[in-house]
């Protein structure tokens, strides 16, 4: 069988939710047994996220093989259950770099490099290499439909219909039909546009999906199917979800989202199984018991930049049967240990800079000291041992040489190959590294497993030169990397549950399947809950 390519655009405005519709599809599709490979087109000229501010573009994902991606990957893993690659996101930066690249070795001698057919020829090659192994390739074009950088990578999936032919390509246009609350009335107007200027461009979508607050009346898919040149069952509706982004593929089973793809596509009858899709989306409908849990950061105001930590904390508490209710406190803020007094849990999270520091070393001392269930995901641990470095082992003016190379107790320092290390780009310490836990510790207890493989992105790291004082004092190193003999998770002597991990656990949590030290952290916060209200 001929490999299938979905395209996935949007129009109108952005922030539709493309990434969780491509990842809502793609959960379809394997659940009718097909072999489903995602990509995130983002037309940025940047090579990636690495270098941007959360507040640009949201949290980074980081992959296995340590490609720092677009957070639509997170969505990808977690509705599909599956792995993503470096290869499964691209940008303008890297299709650019490499044309490029070609041009200045030789490739094309002779030859004026354009951006047809060279640049599109570079994003087609791209798409088609993780069509190996798998039944259907599906590809979000990241931004609105009309943005000059993504007109490239519209171009590339036009010429793909001449390419693999048509009964192997199928267009979904992803758009907004608002609900104009002085007329009392919905606009099919925006979406008309839409779909004409991707018309223009030369790709006619196949099916339309509607994103709207509100039901989506006949007479209004009617009027979209006639205006933009589609068959009205192909005018699919995705409303606005009450309780869960991950009812979002049963709400598109119920639109035959799934059997009209199968149609288009020419593969004929699948059977399908979403039984634990379903089980999943019942068990947070039926939640009853709360679980107040703050994460402590400087991007607060931003929710998607700790995607992962709040979807990882969802995750811990179905793990417990109980809803998580996310406070976020912005380490800057002017009431900070009073907002720390009101919940049951507190996450630092990662992050990088000097801004916000102090508050966060200050919510580390908050937690240690009140005994509250505290997990420290990256930078989280590392302010969790300049606290205690300067509380309890006394060192007067302990920092990590990121935010004071001067400092007399450098608890915290750059890891060894970064030093000569300049450019910023790419060159962090990044992906999966093993992690021998000590048996009988919180973490093992979590895990289960002496040996792990996490995620990881960070320059600094624990210096070794004072890990026997810390230690001496109760801050103890239960996980590490042994060939580097480097901390990877740390825990209190005296504390009921504090742990905070180098690496980054968010981004192998599951819905089906919660990060272990996510359930267990909930799970403690839920004890001291129920102390408390003993």
């Amino acid at each position: 069988m001929a490999t299938k390519y979905i395209f996935i655009t949007g129009g109108v405005v952005s922030s539709l939710g493309k990434g969780i519709t491509a990842a809502s599809i793609g959960c379809l599709l394997k659940s009718c047994g097909l072999k489903v490979s995602m990509l995130k087109i983002d037309p940025y000229l940047n090579v990636d996220p690495g270098t941007m501010s959360p507040f640009q573009h949201g949290e980074v994902f980081v992959t296995e093989d340590g490609a720092e991606t677009d957070l639509d990957l997170g969505h990808y893993e977690r509705f599909l259950n599956v792995s993503m690659k470096q290869a499964s996101n691209i940008t303008s930066g890297v299709i650019y770099d490499a044309v490029i690249n070609k041009e200045r070795r030789g490739d094309f001698l002779g030859k004026t490099v354009q951006v047809i057919p060279h640049v599109t020829d570079e994003i087609k090659s791209r798409i088609k290499a993780l069509s190996k192994n798998f039944d259907v390739v599906i590809t979000e074009i990241g931004g609105t439909t009309g943005d000059i950088e993504g007109l490239p990578f519209l171009e590339a999936a036009r010429q793909f219909k001449q390419d693999v032919g048509e009964n192997n390509v199928c267009y979904i246009h992803v758009t907004l039909v608002p609900y104009i609350r002085a007329a009392e009335e919905m606009k099919t107007k925006p979406t008309q546009q839409s779909v004409a200027k991707l018309r223009e461009i030369g790709i006619e979508p196949q099916i339309i999906i509607c994103r709207t607050e509100r039901p989506l009346p006949k007479e209004l898919r009617r009027k979209i199917a006639l205006f933009c040149n589609v068959r009205e069952k192909a005018v699919v509706e995705e409303r606005d979800v009450s309780t869960s982004i991950y009812e979002v593929p049963l709400m598109l089973k119920r639109e035959n989202l799934d059997t009209i793809l199968l149609q288009m596509l020419r593969l004929g009858k699948k059977r399908r199984d979403l039984s634990e899709w379903e089980e999943i989306v019942k068990k947070i409908g039926n939640l009853r018991k709360n679980v107040i849990i703050g994460v402590a950061g400087k991007y607060t105001e931003l929710r998607d930049a700790y995607k992962s930590i709040w979807e990882a904390l969802t995750h811990g508490g179905l793990g417990n049967d109980v809803n998580v209710k996310i406070r976020y406190i912005n380490v800057e803020g002017k009431n900070l240990e009073e907002e720390l007094g009101a919940v049951d849990g507190i996450l630092v999270p990662g992050g990088f800079g000097e801004r916000g520091i102090e508050g966060k070393i200050r919510v580390c001392r908050f937690a240690r000291e009140g005994k509250i269930p505290f997990l420290g995901i990256c930078l989280g641990m590392q302010c969790a041992v300049i606290d205690f470095a300067q509380n309890v082992c006394e060192m007067k003016g302990a920092n990590s040489t990121e935010f004071n190379p001067a400092t007399r107790y450098p608890v915290i320092d750059l890891l060894p190959e970064q030093k000569d290390i300049f450019q910023k780009g790419g060159t962090m310490r990044l992906g999966n590294y093993p992690c021998r836990i000590k048996r009988g510790c919180l973490a093992f207890r979590a895990y289960k497993r002496e040996l792990v493989f996490e995620r990881h992105r960070h320059r600094y790291e624990l210096n070794n030169k004072f890990r026997a004082s810390l230690e001496g004092k109760g801050l103890l190193v239960t996980g590490e990397y042994e060939r580097e003999h480097l901390a990877e998770i740390i825990e209190l002597k005296d504390h009921p549950w504090f742990v905070a991990v180098q690496f980054h656990p968010e981004f192998n949590s599951r819905p089906t399947k919660p990060h272990p030290l996510f359930r267990d952290f909930i799970k403690a916060s839920l004890n001291r809950k129920k102390k408390s209200t003993v």
